[in-house]
Parts: structure tokens; sequence; C-alpha cells
């Protein structure tokens, strides 16, 4: 599989069981499913009609859209034409879309629907594109079925074969556009055998099986779920794409997968979604499903804690845990989490409750993985991102920065070598940008960003995501933004999970009209306050949070405040709240 180009992946479902549910997705509320045999002639009818328009190696197609075959179609088509595909989010800013379409210089584009065909099309007037099609058929809109139908009827089999041969697993394969948290995003060039490389030394992950059902929800234009699609190709599994993020609970029921990919908010979710569950039962039940929790909460490896422990935690499975399960389909053997730091006490909660959640670490530029936590007892370890890789080589440079060296590292950013030479040195050394240590001497364990640390005015490193990780712990806390630099000490914007906040307001007779009402309330504060000081128990003096505002609406994507991925914009953050900042700030003294 080395050699292998990423098409390769595909046609090598030929030698595999065939499946009459390779892809699927939901049209009109029933699923719609598609066969090996479908999908592989699928793709070769799309690669005719390219070849048959005049789409030549190294032609850029734009793809925006939500999981779906089509998505899959798409891709395909263009690593079998030598056509480079540049997927980006739905969600993309206009500026964003222009810049990206200028740079690339976009040939054709693929979009889901009419809205989104008509947001590049007013983004596209002075660009290069020659054609927009869509996944759903419109009247007067070029669709991806008239281009498959084209393509059936004349065929072009001996040119694409060509194409085939003459592409080599270090050409590039696509082109990545990362938001990042400032300026224009970057392009990220990847090869095949980059992809290839990360897909081969994660065939291991878990104990795959061909007859194995995958649910897809994260977005495919997104490195992370776009690497384990390729894995889940190689293993033969059958791939159903969630009709959205709103759904993944029923769909979880229904398809009943085997694995799935995460990232920990939405963990977080399922998690305190469970909590909020517990706390409306009554009686006995509650009571047992409390003694659960918090056994879980105690959870060791390797048996730790003990033989009377593990008594409990068999029947805490039997009776409680099992129906966690069953919330999740009931066949999960694992979930993969990443782009972010998934909270320890999670990792321990889910693995007590026999759901291997395998936290990995990685970055767009390195395809992803450089380290994750493997299926084997012995090859996890709570609190870090697992072991790197067997073909990636991982060190802590000198400033704790970690480093990474291998065939997954990218091949560059698109037209810009200088910005290519600052984070890829002379001996191939990647410069991640984040900081993490070693711990046991082979797992890696992340601790902060590199360029999101800062000092106060007393000389004291803040490690802020650290510290963001331990406030969202609590239930009452939905996101948090520790700030503080060059100040006397570190504070905080909090919003609070303003579900939660309002079933206590209630049960206190607290009454409020609006959110802004209730973050403005004292006995709210104090709550929340409560909860900072249990996470400040656990940090060292100079980290401890001296003073919080509470804020009265959530920060998003859409509005520019947080990154697809989740990351916070800090800057933008910060400049929306500068009202709020020198509340906390204008005396620089501790009341």
């Amino acid at each position: 599989m080395e050699n292998y180009r990423l098409f390769d992946l595909l046609h090598n479902l030929k030698n595999l069981p065939q499946k009459e549910d390779a892809l699927a997705a939901k049209e009109n509320g029933v699923w719609k499913k598609h066969s090996t045999q479908n999908y592989i002639d699928t793709v070769n009818f799309l690669s005719y009609a390219f070849i048959n328009m005049g789409v030549q190696p190294g032609d850029k197609i734009g793809l925006i859209s939500n999981n779906r075959p089509e998505w899959n179609f798409v891709d395909y088509a263009c690593l079998q034409t030598g056509a480079i595909n540049t997927p980006l989010y739905p969600t993309i800013s206009e500026n964003d879309l222009k810049h990206v379409i200028a740079e690339a210089d976009i040939k054709y584009f693929f979009v889901s629907n009419e809205a989104l065909y008509e947001k590049v099309k007013s983004c596209s007037s002075k660009s290069t594109i020659r054609k927009i099609f869509t996944f759903e058929q419109k009247a007067e809109i070029d669709s991806i079925r008239d281009l498959i139908t084209n393509g059936k009827n004349a065929p072009q089999e001996k040119i694409l074969e060509k194409i085939k041969s003459e592409i080599k697993p270090d050409d590039l394969a696509t082109l990545i556009y990362t938001s990042g948290t400032t300026g224009n995003p970057k392009g990220v060039m990847l090869s095949h055998r980059n992809f290839i490389s990360n897909v081969i030394a994660t065939k291991n992950l878990c104990p795959f099986e061909n007859n194995w059902r995958a649910l897809s929800f994260l977005p495919l234009n997104h490195v992370y779920e776009r690497m384990i699609s390729y894995l889940y190709t190689s293993h033969g599994l059958s791939v159903y794409y969630a009709e959205s993020m709103d759904t993944i609970g029923a769909n979880l029921k229904e398809v009943k997968p085997h694995i799935f990919v995460t990232v920990p908010r939405l963990l977080e979710k399922v998690y305190e979604k469970i909590v909020t569950t517990g706390t409306q039962l009554k009686g006995i039940k509650k009571v047992l499903f409390f003694w659960a929790l918090k056994l879980g909460l105690r959870y060791e490896q390797h048996g730790s804690n003990g033989r009377w422990y593990e008594f409990q935690l068999k029947i805490a499975n039997k009776i409680i845990f099992n129906k966690w399960r069953e919330a999740l389909g009931g066949n999960v053997v694992a979930i993969v989490s990443g782009g972010s730091a998934l909270q320890s006490r999670l990792a321990r909660v889910f693995l007590s409750a026999k759901i291997k959640v395998l936290e990995g670490y990685g970055l767009t530029e390195t395809s992803p993985v450089i380290s994750v936590n493997n299926y084997d007892d012995d090859k996890i370890k709570i609190g870090t991102v697992g072991l790197p890789l067997f073909n990636v080589e991982v060190k802590i440079a000198e400033d704790g920065e970690v480093y990474a060296r291998g065939p997954n590292v990218m091949l560059g950013y698109y037209k810009q070598p200088e910005l290519t030479k600052e984070v890829i040195d002379k001996e191939g050394w990647f410069h991640t940008g984040d900081i993490g240590i070693f711990e046991d001497g082979k797992f890696l364990k992340i601790t902060d960003r590199k360029k999101e640390m800062f000092k106060t005015s007393g000389g004291k490193y803040i490690a802020p995501q650290v510290i963001e990780s331990k406030l969202k712990e609590s239930r009452f806390i939905e996101q948090a933004m520790v700030i503080g630099e060059n100040e006397k000490f570190p504070s905080a914007f909090i919003v609070p999970s303003f579900v939660n906040l309002k079933q206590w307001c209630e049960k206190r007779n607290i009454v409020y009209n609006s959110n802004e009402e209730m973050v403005k309330n004292k006995e709210v504060i104090e709550r929340i306050n409560e909860e900072v000081e249990i996470a400040n128990a656990e940090l060292a003096q100079y980290e401890k949070i001296k003073k919080i505002e509470l804020l009265n609406t959530e920060w998003t994507v859409e509005r520019g405040e947080m990154t697809p991925k989740l990351s916070l914009k800090r800057k933008i953050i910060l400049s929306e709240n500068k009202i709020a900042y020198h509340k906390i700030y204008q005396h620089n003294e501790i009341i």
C-alpha cells in the first residue's frame, strides 16, 4: 500500500466483500444506499465527464457541501483525473471565499444546494470559474447528475487509465484551506503519500471488521474526517452520513455504528445530556445513577483501583452504563476524538462504561495524525494524545514545542514558500506550534498552544487552554476564555450553560426574562464563582482565576468568534468585550 495513490483505495474495494451499503445517506427521510459497484461506477462516470469537459491534471475544483455520497464521488473523480479537490466549509465568509477562488484559480465548483450556488456565484464574478454544479437538481442549474449521465454515455476509459498511470504518490492530491485564528486562510498542500502514510499507520487503530458501519458527521472538508474516511475505505466499511448535527442522536440509534469520530465538545454535550437526564430521575434510580457516575469518574486503568472497585464497576455496567451504550446504538467499539483536548474526566467515565474513546492529535499540515491512543489497553493513557505513529518521528524542542517529521508532513503552503520555511526547518521537522511533554517516556501530552500562552505582569507564563478545559468541566460553564496578558492576575470571560443554569434558577425561584438579565443576577454569579473555585483548587497560585465576567451570548463560527474546528479567535473575542475587560482590570486590584 506504500505506493498507493488515494484512488487505489477505492478500486481495491473490488478485492473486499461487496456491500449494498458502501455509502448511505438519507433522502426524503429514507436511507439511500450505494453499493460498492455503484460507488466505483459513479466515480468513473464522473471522471469521464471531467475529461469530456476539458478538466486537466492540476486544475483546481472547489467543493462546498455537507457530508453526503456526492462529496466522495467528486473527491475520487478529482483524485484519479489529477484535478485538485479544494474543499471549503459551507460557513466560509464571502471575503475568505473570494480569496480562495482567486488564489487557487478554481476552474469548476461543486455545491450541495441552491443557496451555496448563489453564494459561490456572487463571489466569482471576476474569477476564472467556468461552471458551478449542484448536487440537488434545480431548473436551469447544471447538476452532478447531468455530468454522471454525460460520462456514462461518453466513456473515456483509455484516457482515464493513462492519466491514472501518470499520477505518482508524491503528487499533490488536495488543497485544504485552514481558517486559522488570524489573517487569510492558508492553502495546505497534501499529497497522496501524505494521506496514505496516515492510513497505513492507523490501519490497526482498532479491530476493524469488514461488516462494520461507521457514522460520519464531522465535515469531510476537514482533514480529520477525510483521512478517517480513507481509512474506512481501506477496510471496506459501510459509511452512513448523519443528516445533520441535530440528528446525531437519532441517527446513532438507526445506524447502530461500530465506530465514529468526533470532537470533544460533542462528547461533552453527550455527557451533559446524560447527567441532565440523571438529575430528572427519582428515588432509587437517581441514587444508582449518581453512584455509577461517581464510580466512573474515579476510573483508573489496569485495575488500579482494586478488586472491590472493579466488582462495583461490573454492577454499574450492567444496570446503568449499558443504557449509555444503547444510546450510542449498542454496537460502538471505538470513538475517535480529536481537534482539541479531551477532558480527562470524560475519558475516564466513558472508558469505565466500556466505551473506548481514542484521543488523537494532529494538524492539517500533518495529514493529520501525529499520535493517537490505540484500542489495546496498554496503548491508552488517559490525559494524553497517545503514542506517536510508527512512521512519524516526534521530539520536544528546548522551549517545549512539539516537532514532527515523517511522510505525513505536507508539501507546503500553496504559493507561500516563505511561510512554509517558517514551519518546516531544513531537517524536515514540522514545528506544530503546540507545547507538549512525554509521559512514561512514550505517551504524548499536549499542554497548550505556543502562540496562545501569555505572561502576566509578574512574569509568570499562563497556559489558557489548560485552565479553560478545567473550567468547562463544570456543567454550568459552556465556554470560557482566560485573559490577563501583562496584567497582575488571570481572569476569564465565561459563557454559562444556559440550559443547565435555567433549571437551577427555576428550582430556586430566581426570576429572569433573558440571558442578559440572568448573567447579572448576584446568585447566578456566586454559583458560577463556586465552579471557578473548584477549578482553581487544581491550579498553581499564579494560575488561579481571580475575576470573571459572565457573557450572555455563546461564541459561534458564524459570527467569526471561533474557527470551524471550534478554536477561539481570541483577538476578536477580546475586541468584542472591551467593556467587560475594562471592568475586570480598570483598577488592577483584587477586590
